[in-house]
């Protein structure tokens, strides 16, 4: 049959038996009665639950394959191996389950790649469609064409700035409004105050209304006509106390298999720690986090924004704008990023500012693309940034 069907031709009987026949192994596979027979059986669609059973089979296969593996390296592993032998044996049973099983890593030639690269140009060309996952923000979404897969993207600035707030209307954009699966994992707040900033963001609801208990007839009005959409979106919040990034890596990696994952969002990069052993200094942590993020990204193929808080420096400057040069704990944080965004509010500094409400995303850093500064609204009543054009 595999012959038949690597000739361009479909295994139906006649050619199978001519086949058989042709190479003297016709009788030894039974004969045509017996081929009759299988042809007389195979009715319906029971050759896909025949097929079905034959990927389970292979599944179990490979699963007690890989628990040797695991087991091997287990016990020939000090206990200074225990991170890297964690991350292995994720990373080992996540291939044996997968739908598609990991292999050698294929090669393309160069005219493969641009057939499918033209074809990107010419749709996104003839419809106007991002490449990426669409943040919410239409001047962003003009410079980035979106969140791209693979991607590894830095939002920082100084505390109370609005990063967090930025994150979850990257959240919004992609779960609420185009009905894309998103993760957030937080270190910062619990669920159920990211789900009370999502409605207040999503309803036009004052926060501190809710927070206090003292919403009127309007707002509930609000609140009811949004909670139906809130609801029913794909995003999924894990707030537990990650206490390291082999946890992390491990609960993206089950996300994206079950949930088909989108966009990942970490909320902030300077509460998680590596793994179990300290790694000499916060520097080579967070360096090591911040690459592995990036190898996260590329081996999900899923956009994964990082927060992360920027040191003092845009504070001795006189426009106290943020620079890469700020991000704090780390300059690999640029170098592994594929995007840096870094906020400022000039109303956080000068409350009598002629800019009161309005929010700067500096695109430091773009790797495929121009930088820029996109001027937004910062509604912080309301817990979002929105376009100018909404306000």
């Amino acid at each position: 049959m595999l012959r038949v069907y690597g000739s361009g031709e479909s295994p139906d009987l006649l050619r199978v038996t001519k086949v058989l026949d042709s190479d003297g192994n016709l009788d030894a596979a039974g004969g045509r009665d017996y081929l009759d027979l299988l042809i007389a059986r195979g009715s319906g669609d029971g050759w896909r639950r025949a097929a079905e059973r034959v990927q389970a089979h292979a599944m179990l296969r490979r699963t007690k394959e890989a628990a040797a593996r695991v087991e091997n390296l287990a016990s020939e592993s000090t206990p200074e191996e225990a991170d890297r032998l964690a991350d292995i044996a994720q990373a080992e049973i996540l291939a044996a389950t997968a739908q598609r099983p990991r292999g050698l890593a294929p090669s393309y030639s160069i005219g493969d790649i641009l057939e499918g690269a033209l074809d990107e140009l010419e749709a996104a060309g003839s419809t106007g469609a991002l490449s990426g996952v669409p943040t919410g923000f239409t001047d962003l979404d003009v410079l980035t064409s979106g969140l791209r897969p693979g991607h590894l993207i830095v939002v920082a600035a100084r505390p109370a700035m609005g990063t967090s707030t930025f994150a979850l209307d990257l959240l919004r954009s992609a779960s609420i409004k185009h009905g894309l699966p998103a993760a957030l994992f937080t270190y910062e707040s619990g669920r159920e105050e990211i789900a009370i900033r999502i409605l207040s963001a999503e309803a036009r609801v004052p926060l501190h209304h809710m927070r206090a208990g003292t919403m009127n007839e309007e707002n509930w009005t609000r609140l009811a006509r949004r909670v139906s959409d809130v609801a029913k979106a794909p995003l999924y919040i894990q707030d537990e106390t990650w206490p390291t990034f082999t946890d992390l890596r491990a609960q993206c990696r089950r996300l994206a298999g079950q949930r088909d994952i989108k966009l990942i969002v970490v909320d902030n990069l300077q509460m998680m720690t590596y793994g179990t052993r300290p790694l000499g200094s916060r520097y080579e942590e967070v360096s090591e986090i911040s690459r592995c993020l990036k190898l996260l990204a590329t081996e999900l193929q899923v956009p994964i924004v990082a927060v992360s808080k920027a040191n003092r420096g845009a504070e001795q400057r006189t426009d106290k704008k943020p620079m890469l040069t700020d991000l704090r704990d780390s300059g690999s944080l640029e170098d592994n990023a594929d995007l840096v965004i870094l906020l400022h509010r000039e109303d956080a500094y000068e409350k009598e500012s002629p800019r009161a409400g309005e929010a700067d995303l500096i695109v430091a850093k773009h790797r495929n693309g121009p930088t820029a500064t996109i001027t937004v609204a910062f509604q912080g009543h309301y817990s979002r940034f929105v376009d100018m054009a909404r306000t």
